[in-house]
């Protein structure tokens, strides 16, 4: 696996490879690597000639000082599930490299998928996504970039920066499903800052949602969105939304026609949670 943490070495060795005619596939990541993102990779190495991927805690993307600060770091692990994954090429930057002084940030006319749900929570987040994301992008310029569904909201986030950019015409947005723990925990980073009280909580996000997709079109909205919240607070979560919504905008649901995606966010003492379920 060859390790670049310069932008110039990095962009070379890609421009080299596109010129012999390679395909390129990315994951963009924040670290502390699980089986959620070694899936995608094993799905780029499926269908790409060289697979990319990325490490950069990115801080223009933080609300709270303090959950950047925590954000956990893996990198040695990080490094060995890549290797057994058989990436190719992972970017390790700083972020000077990522950020040079003659970067210039722009605002991204998103629409409501920005400023709904974790929009409303987190202002400012998806902007700084935004950035990452498309400074990421013109440094690999792949043919295919891999996004887990976990993160919905943010997919539907970077489909949207893609169509603003133009790099829908150049590359491929592939959305994987959700890669869960056995008892259906949504795999994430933040899950090791669970203590093992607190991971045996986690679930309840999860059996909430998928009771909602049991019980979807059979009674109001507002009706299962209120009942998993409070069933959410009975199990010591604190919430901050449950919410039936259009997938494209993320809008609210109006009836009951699918497509259609539940999302919820809830803490568990200083961990935030986030998880969704499609409903087709």
């Amino acid at each position: 696996m060859n390790i670049f943490k310069t932008a110039g070495e990095l962009s070379g060795f890609l421009s080299r490879s596109r010129a012999q005619g390679q395909t390129i596939g990315f994951v963009p990541t924040m670290g502390a690597l699980h089986e959620g993102h070694v899936s995608l990779v094993r799905q780029s190495k499926e269908s790409d000639d060289l697979t990319v991927c990325s490490i950069f805690v990115n801080p223009t993307q933080f609300n709270n000082p303090d959950d950047f600060q925590n954000y956990p770091v893996t990198i040695d692990r990080d490094i060995e599930l890549l290797l057994t994954a058989g990436c190719d090429v992972l970017f390790l930057p700083s972020v000077a490299e990522v950020y040079p002084p003659a970067h210039s940030r722009r605002h991204y006319e998103l629409g409501p998928v920005e400023t709904v749900l974790e929009g409303a929570f987190r202002p400012g987040h998806f902007q700084g996504v935004c950035e990452v994301v498309e400074r990421l992008l013109r440094l690999t310029v792949p043919h295919r970039l891999y996004l887990g569904q976990k993160d919905f909201q943010q997919c539907m986030v970077i489909r949207r920066l893609l169509e603003l950019t133009g790099m829908q015409e150049q590359l491929e947005l592939v959305i994987a499903p959700t890669i869960r723990e056995a008892d259906g925990l949504a795999m994430s980073s933040r899950n090791l800052r669970l203590d093992p009280g607190a991971r045996r909580q986690a679930t309840g996000i999860y059996r909430c949602l998928e009771a909602i997709r049991t019980d979807f079109g059979k009674r109001p909205t507002p009706e299962l969105e209120a009942e998993a919240k409070t069933r959410l607070e009975q199990e010591g979560f604190i919430v901050d939304y449950v919410a039936l919504c259009e997938p494209a905008t993320l809008l609210p649901l109006s009836g009951p026609d699918k497509p259609a995606v539940v999302l919820a966010a809830a803490w568990l003492g200083k961990v935030r949670l986030i998880d969704n379920v499609l409903i087709e």
